[in-house]
């Protein structure tokens, strides 16, 4: 008996296989998070990318129309890409105005997508929501363009939940006011 359990203690056959099989899941799982943080992370590059030249775009206009803003989006969709915008996303452009100097107001607001974002500046004609330390000085206005993103886990459900992600960018005109569209 004490001979069977010395010749048990030497024999190493199917060590691999014990080790693979602890080894197995954890590579695998760790795997799957690699791709959904990954995911994750160009999915917020390309929204911050998008905000930025969206605001951008439309800050370089001298004089913007309906038709314009709306050409305008087309160019954040290619932007976007690989991501869909216009499915599971929305776009929100807004002009902040401060005539008085004093009350600081959304004077137009334009959504595109079919995403479910509320601008976080405010409703159109309403008072304006500015970030902490912003500041619009009496006479300026400037161009807010917010985009919402409703992002869903690919394969690591468990690990990360769906959830909205937003980005927001602020730019001054730089040819004179757009406080207003043109129709």
């Amino acid at each position: 008996m004490f001979s069977a359990f010395r010749r048990f203690m030497r024999n190493h056959r199917g060590t691999l296989a014990v080790e693979m099989a602890m080894a197995v899941p954890v590579v695998f799982g760790l795997m799957l998070a690699g791709v959904e943080v990954t995911r994750y992370v160009l999915l917020n590059q390309k929204i911050e990318r998008t905000s930025a030249t969206m605001a951008d775009l439309v800050a370089q206009s001298d004089v913007l129309s309906e038709a314009g803003l709306t050409n305008l989006t087309g160019a954040a969709a290619h932007v976007m890409t690989p991501y869909d915008i216009n499915a599971d996303g929305r776009i929100v452009v807004s002009s902040l105005t401060n005539p008085s100097g004093s009350d600081v107001r959304v004077a137009w607001q334009r959504g595109f997508g079919a995403g479910a974002g509320a601008s976080h500046f405010g409703l159109e004609g309403g008072p304006a929501q500015l970030p902490d330390g912003f500041v619009v000085r009496g006479g300026e206005n400037v161009i807010a363009v917010e985009v919402f993103y409703d992002y869903e886990p690919m394969l690591a459900t468990e690990i990360m939940a769906a959830q909205e992600v937003y980005n927001f960018a602020l730019f001054r005109p730089r040819f004179g006011s757009l406080a207003s569209l043109s129709p």
